[in-house]
């Protein structure tokens, strides 16, 4: 392929993957304008979040499986249509509950993720894999970032139906783009979709994660979070059973259980509870009012700049660590994100009553984010078969989503656990809240530090890839 065209091409992936990072954080900081607008609770208001959550979960890793077998390009556009037609929907929204449909239906769009890391794997040289990867990761991270800042001053200007119209204009030329200069890939996995396999999946990941980010108001012992917490429970046994015995299973877990796999996906986990965490309590740290006894009465605009050293950071540092790679390894790089995590976390947890210690926080944060985004990227595409790729970079995106919903929950627990007479929460519950995301960021570098390696003649450690110890690796 020309390199023109490999350009163009990943300039539509990392547009398409962006966009959607960006709509994940895009809404969070306007749910109180949203619910004013829409005559709504806030109760109800929360499920704009939760259904695209929920969403984004199931499909992440079905229509990444439905790739590998049907063709990448052809998955890609259906998604990015999806994410238009949600966009519209939402931007046009005439109640709470047409705008919870339409977040339903963006969430479709976590599976560019899985398939954009399959296509760069099939049609770019072997030798841009690495690099391309770790700036496309570091676009999707950084795309988290600009929905944090930007939310805010395109509410204050314009209306929150533009955090939906703005996508509708960039998703529907991408399309147009991907149509004409994306490839599709000759390489196919052989079998078919187990809808077995994609309902008892679905099931499983609804039953664990909505009783998550609903817990704190249903109450933990409830019966319907117990109930669900349960369910979950049955459900991921009967789905390990079916898949274990399956001919063409969604999730080939024989892939899942590669050290070099179930190393990085437990870092995932775990340094997904604390990005996310941190994503969904830092900015409501910042607007507590002074009368609190913390926290600087930010509007959402001033809170968005107080994290805007983490989206130039996340950006950095994933473009840096495609430099990176080739010399101390995916495997170091995911190590020394997760470190630095923790040691942004631990700053936090000391130091919090200055506006440039959050500024600090937020870059070192943003730091650790853009180096574990694209490593752990790495990490699972050079392990795997590549007619495997859009199943497991998509279930290792999942299992990131999983620790999120785990770690703010946790996270929810400790904060708001205890209130003012005001109805804020206390400083220590936000500390404790800190020092939990400092030992989960820890627990992740100890996870990454399992990532088997093995030494090639002049060249970095690199990650056991699937197959015979004797077949050559892909990714350092």
């Amino acid at each position: 392929m020309p390199r023109t065209s490999t350009r163009l091409t990943f300039a539509v992936l990392a547009t398409g993957a962006g966009v959607f990072a960006m709509l994940q954080s895009l809404v969070a900081p306007a749910l109180p304008t949203v619910q004013h607008a829409l005559h709504t609770s806030q109760s109800t208001a929360t499920w704009v979040m939760t259904a695209y959550l929920l969403s984004a979960s199931v499909f992440t890793p079905i229509l990444g499986r439905a790739g590998d077998l049907a063709g990448k390009k052809r998955t890609l556009v259906a998604v990015l249509v999806a994410v238009l037609v949600g966009c519209l929907i939402a931007a046009l929204a005439p109640n709470i509950g047409v705008l919870i449909i339409a977040r339903v239906v963006q969430g479709v769009g976590g599976a560019l993720f899985p398939l954009s890391f399959g296509i760069i794997r099939d049609e770019f040289a072997p030798s841009e894999v690495s690099g391309s990867i770790s700036n496309l990761s570091a676009v999707i991270a950084a795309g988290g970032g600009v929905g944090m800042v930007a939310a805010g001053p395109i509410v204050s200007a314009l209306d929150y139906r533009w955090l939906f119209w703005i996508p509708v204009a960039v998703v529907a030329a991408t399309i147009l783009i991907a149509l004409r200069y994306v490839p599709e890939s000759p390489k196919r996995a052989q079998g078919r979709v187990s809808w077995l396999g994609a309902v008892l999946l679905s099931a499983w990941l609804v039953a664990l994660l909505l009783p998550l980010s609903q817990a704190t108001r249903w109450g933990w012992g409830s019966p319907r979070t117990l109930g669900l917490f349960a369910a979950a429970v049955a459900l991921f046994a009967v789905w390990l059973a079916g898949e274990a015995r399956s001919d063409s299973p969604l999730i080939d877990l024989r892939v899942m259980r590669l050290p070099a796999v179930w190393t990085t996906n437990a870092a995932a986990l775990l340094f997904g509870a604390g990005m996310y965490a941190i994503w969904s309590f830092l900015p409501g740290f910042v607007q507590t009012p002074t009368a609190a006894g913390y926290g600087f009465g930010a509007s959402v605009t001033e809170s968005g700049l107080l994290m805007l050293p983490m989206l130039l950071a996340m950006f950095a540092s994933g473009i840096l660590s495609g430099r990176l790679e080739p010399r101390v390894g995916a495997k170091a790089l995911l190590t020394a994100g997760a470190a630095l995590g923790a040691l942004a976390c631990g700053f936090l947890t000391l130091w919090h009553d200055e506006q440039w210690q959050i500024a600090v926080v937020a870059g070192l944060f943003g730091l650790g984010i853009g180096l574990a985004f694209a490593s752990m990227a790495n990490l699972i595409v050079g392990s795997v078969p590549p007619e495997q790729t859009g199943a497991a970079t998509g279930m290792n995106a999942n299992i990131r989503t999983i620790g999120g919903s785990i770690g703010a929950a946790l996270t929810s627990v400790l904060v708001t656990g205890r209130l003012q007479p005001s109805g804020l929460p206390y400083a220590s519950g936000y500390t404790h809240g800190w020092a939990l995301l400092t030992v989960l960021c820890l627990a992740a570098a100890g996870a990454a530090l399992l990532v088997p390696v093995r030494r090639t003649a002049g060249r970095a450690m690199e990650p056991v890839p699937a197959g015979a110890a004797s077949a050559p690796a892909r990714v350092r």
